[in-house]
């Protein structure tokens, strides 16, 4: 069995108040709104627990998950993940009764089903799945609702959830014994499995039960995994996201193996996905659910790119591989992602306007699907009860994970991979450290005197982090800090108030020394940036930092300017607002002048993000 060389230190990980701690308290309110009797609805039904049950029309979810649809109850397993994440990390008992109590029904309708079924479709779906009749998805569907039972176990103590899992797991022993390779081929190729082959890994690790084990070798799905092994591209126009969860499988069975071709395939996917095949400005990778060609993006700007299923999933992939490998390139990666994936398509909630004579509560939007990145682009967001797409299940999911990407440790050496404000503790030789991270205040108070309103008098141009170190004892280990890409000069860093060298390399800032009750101040100079489209140079969208501009803009515009030097074509627009910097710009030099704001910050407006330059006229 190999070991992780980086290991997350989520399970201690706190977020404090920032944009990432709001979305993850807008998913508890989330989770907390939706009725129990409905998040059961189907379990009830497989079971024959609800024929006599009086329900309205109204007061039942609707949507994918709704009494008709053939992936009813999938939502309830991701709702199950979040639930035992958030608690964990918050304490919060009122949210963990409600789980417990979810757990416990499914655990009833378990019992009502013989012993083994636990899941909200019949099991004559997998039946005829295994007899060559199309159904939507099942296996996908008994995955998700596993996944919430095993980290109700994991993060919440649950024990009857696991039991329930052993009951399934059994059940799926005994469906797949002497189902030929040729049929679960079949199976795997005519409908999703989702992470069901890192479920039986995740499953075995707990466990050690061989039974688990053979599950996840079961499970793979030798028709991808094998050209891939061989780094033969068979992703061009392929369902993303029906591949990356088989690839968090291939990650999950390296780990608990050894075995390196399951490395080799992992390494090679993302290679294939995101090196040779490229990003969006966004950090996303797909147009209508599917793969692009190598270095295509031009043509497949949409309406549909950028599926909120994909972003995450692909920032789990390049988890596992930070966490093998400890580059810096995956951390960017998982940061491009956060800002212009999960913030950008998920709980957006805009400004109240309390100065209006009939004042009304700010516009929200809880998921969108896609995100277009077409000129005059338009979110569309999903509602609470009555769509229940795949996205709303990864909503939930992402906005309990944010801590999970922060932290990582190794020996005694602690990396901080993600700058968004939070605490962590470790014990370290027997002594208990705490690290904790905030965004310095650079704007200060309107009303006190004091120098910091009138230090700055325009929007900083860089991220400034206040880092406290504290141990119980003095402590020698090893910080290592994240260079990010987007950087626009050297970091500067200083201990206790004075000036402190870094060691730098492949993206990293180390330093090594003993801790005791330490302040670092780290200073990450940025500004703008033009990411091109491959196939298209001359056209690109704007960052500052790792944050991608939407243009207010309902059409294609073409701007004038230097790529080279995007403080050409952009300018900083209202750039204070009471005790804030706000991070909006506005063109400049240009035929017809409009404004930019963050992608994350658009909720029904339409926007273009990607934009035509042409040299500046003489």
């Amino acid at each position: 069995m190999t070991q992780e060389k980086w290991q997350p230190l989520e399970q201690s990980t706190r977020l404090l108040p920032s944009l990432a701690q709001e979305k993850r308290d807008r998913d508890r309110q989330y989770l907390m709104e939706l009725k129990n009797e409905n998040l059961l609805f189907s379990f009830y039904y497989e079971a024959g627990l609800n024929g006599r049950m009086n329900y309205k029309l109204k007061d039942v979810h609707w949507g994918w998950d709704g009494p008709l649809s053939q992936i009813r109850g999938t939502f309830t397993g991701h709702w199950l993940s979040a639930a035992a994440r958030l608690f964990q990390e918050t304490g919060d008992r009122q949210l963990l009764e409600k789980a417990n109590f979810i757990v416990s029904e499914i655990g009833r309708c378990q019992q009502e089903n013989g012993g083994g079924w636990a899941f909200p479709i019949p099991e004559k779906y997998l039946y005829s799945l295994r007899n060559g009749k199309h159904f939507w998805a099942p296996q996908y569907v008994c995955h998700k609702v596993m996944m919430g039972l095993l980290d109700m176990y994991l993060f919440a103590k649950n024990d009857q959830a696991l039991e329930i899992l052993k009951g399934c797991a059994g059940w799926f022993l005994r469906f797949t014994d002497g189902i030929s390779r040729e049929t679960m081929d079949h199976m795997m190729d005519i409908e999703e499995t989702g992470g069901i082959m890192e479920l039986w890994g995740d499953l075995y690790a707990v466990t050690g039960d061989e039974a688990h084990l053979t599950l996840m070798r079961r499970y793979e799905r030798p028709k991808l995994t094998g050209p891939i092994e061989k780094g033969q591209d068979v992703l061009t126009n392929m369902h993303v996201n029906m591949t990356v969860p088989e690839i968090h499988g291939c990650a999950r069975a390296y780990e608990l193996t050894g075995e390196e071709r399951y490395r080799k395939i992992v390494e090679n996917y993302w290679d294939l996905a995101v090196t040779q095949r490229r990003q969006f400005a966004t950090g996303g990778q797909t147009s209508g659910e599917i793969y692009t060609a190598k270095g295509l993006q031009a043509s497949r700007l949409g309406d549909m790119n950028q599926e909120h299923c994909v972003v995450y999933n692909m920032i789990r992939l390049a988890d596992y591989l930070y966490r093998w490998t400890g580059e810096a390139k995956y951390a960017d990666y998982i940061e491009q992602n956060i800002y212009n994936g999960l913030f950008a398509q998920g709980f957006w909630q805009g400004e109240s306007r309390e100065q209006c004579l009939e004042p009304h509560e700010p516009e929200t939007g809880l998921i969108a699907y896609y995100l277009p990145l077409e000129a005059g682009g338009q979110k569309k967001w999903g509602s609470k009860t009555g769509d229940f797409w795949c996205c709303h299940c990864t909503l939930v999911q992402a906005n309990a994970r944010y801590r999970d990407f922060i932290y990582y440790h190794k020996e005694k050496e602690i990396a901080v991979a993600q700058y968004l404000p939070s605490e962590t503790e470790i014990e370290l030789a027997g002594t208990q450290v705490c690290i904790r991270q905030q965004q310095t205040d650079l704007a200060g108070d309107i009303l006190e005197i004091s120098p910091l309103p009138m230090q700055y008098e325009s929007r900083p141009d860089f991220w400034s982090v206040d880092i406290q170190i504290t141990a119980q004892s003095p402590v020698r280990f090893a910080l290592r800090l994240r260079l990010p890409w987007w950087l626009k000069g050297q970091a500067c860093f200083e201990l206790d108030g004075e000036p402190l060298a870094a060691h730098c390399e492949n993206g990293w800032a180390f330093f090594e020394r003993e801790w005791t009750d330490n302040r670092l101040t780290v200073v990450l100079p940025k500004g703008l940036t033009c990411w091109r489209l491959p196939d298209e140079p001359d056209t690109v969208a704007f960052l500052d930092g790792p944050v991608v501009l939407a243009g207010l803009v309902e059409e294609q515009r073409i701007l004038h300017g230097d790529i080279e030097n995007p403080s050409s074509i952009l300018k900083p627009h209202d750039e204070r607002r009471w005790n804030h910097w706000t991070p909006r710009y506005r063109t400049v030099g240009q035929d017809f002048g409009f404004t930019l704001k963050p992608l994350y910050d658009i909720g029904r407006e339409r926007y273009t993000v990607y934009f035509p330059v042409k040299k500046p006229r003489d």
